[in-house]
C-alpha cells in the first residue's frame, strides 16, 4: 500500500518514513512542499505518470502552497477526491483542527509524533481507502448490470405484439407506411448486424448441381 508523505522538514520526513517502514508500509514517496505532491499526483504540471496513493500524510507549514491549500486542491480534483488524507503538524489549536477538515482532512495528528499512534492511523486510512474502493467496484458492476438489463428489456418489448410485413415486397410498417425492408427492420430491433447466408434448399434449387 503507498503513502506519499509531504512535508518541509527533512527530519521530520526520515522520522515518518522510517516508522511506517517499520511497520511494513511502502512503497513511500516524499514531497518536500505542496506544489511537488500536487505535481507528483498530477493535479498542476505536466506529469506524465501521476502518482497515485492509498494515503497522503500532509503536513500544514509549508511555503507557497501550503497544506490546507494543498488539500483543497487534491480534495477538488476527480482522481483523488476520495484519497485519504492524515494531517500531521504542531499545530494544536481547535481551528487548525477545522480548517484542515473543511479543506478536506480526513484524520489528524499531532507533532511530535507517537509512532504507535502514526501506524494505527494509517491503518484506519488504509482500510477506508479499501472500502471506497470495494464500493465503487460494487457500483460500477451493478451500473453494468443495470444496462444489460436494461437492453434485455428493450429486446423483449421489441418482440411483442404483432409485426406487419407486405406479403409482396416483404417491407416492415413502420410509422403507418410500409417503408423498411425486414433486414434493415431487425437490425434496428436487436441493434446487431445481419449475417447474409443462403440455406442450403435455397442454394440447391438456385443452384443445382448437375446431374
Amino acid at each position: 500500500m503507498s503513502i506519499l508523505l509531504v512535508d518541509d522538514s527533512e527530519e521530520s520526513r526520515l522520522l515518518l518514513q522510517r516508522v511506517l517502514q517499520e511497520a511494513g508500509y511502502g512503497p513511500i514517496i516524499t514531497a518536500e512542499s505542496g506544489r511537488q505532491a500536487l505535481e507528483l499526483l498530477g493535479i498542476i504540471g505536466r506529469q506524465i505518470t501521476p502518482y497515485d496513493p492509498d494515503v497522503i500524510l500532509m503536513d500544514l507549514m509549508m511555503a507557497n502552497i501550503d497544506g490546507l491549500e494543498a488539500c483543497r486542491q487534491i480534495r477538488s480534483f476527480e482522481r483523488t477526491e476520495r484519497t485519504p488524507i492524515i494531517v500531521v503538524t504542531a499545530k494544536t489549536d481547535a481551528a487548525d483542527l477545522r480548517a484542515s477538515y473543511t479543506a478536506g482532512a480526513t484524520d489528524f495528528l499531532r507533532k511530535p509524533i507517537v509512532p504507535v499512534e502514526l501506524v494505527a492511523r494509517v491503518s484506519t486510512a488504509m482500510s477506508l481507502k479499501q472500502e471506497l474502493d470495494a464500493r465503487i467496484l460494487r457500483e460500477q458492476e451493478l451500473l453494468t448490470k443495470t444496462e444489460e438489463l436494461e437492453r434485455a428489456l428493450k429486446e423483449l418489448k421489441n418482440l411483442r405484439g404483432l409485426i406487419a410485413i407486405c406479403a409482396k415486397c416483404k417491407r416492415v410498417r413502420s410509422d403507418g407506411t410500409y417503408r423498411k425492408r425486414i433486414e434493415d427492420y431487425l437490425e434496428q430491433c436487436f441493434e446487431r448486424k445481419l449475417e447474409r447466408d443462403i440455406c442450403p434448399d435455397c442454394m440447391e434449387q438456385s443452384y443445382p448441381k448437375a446431374g
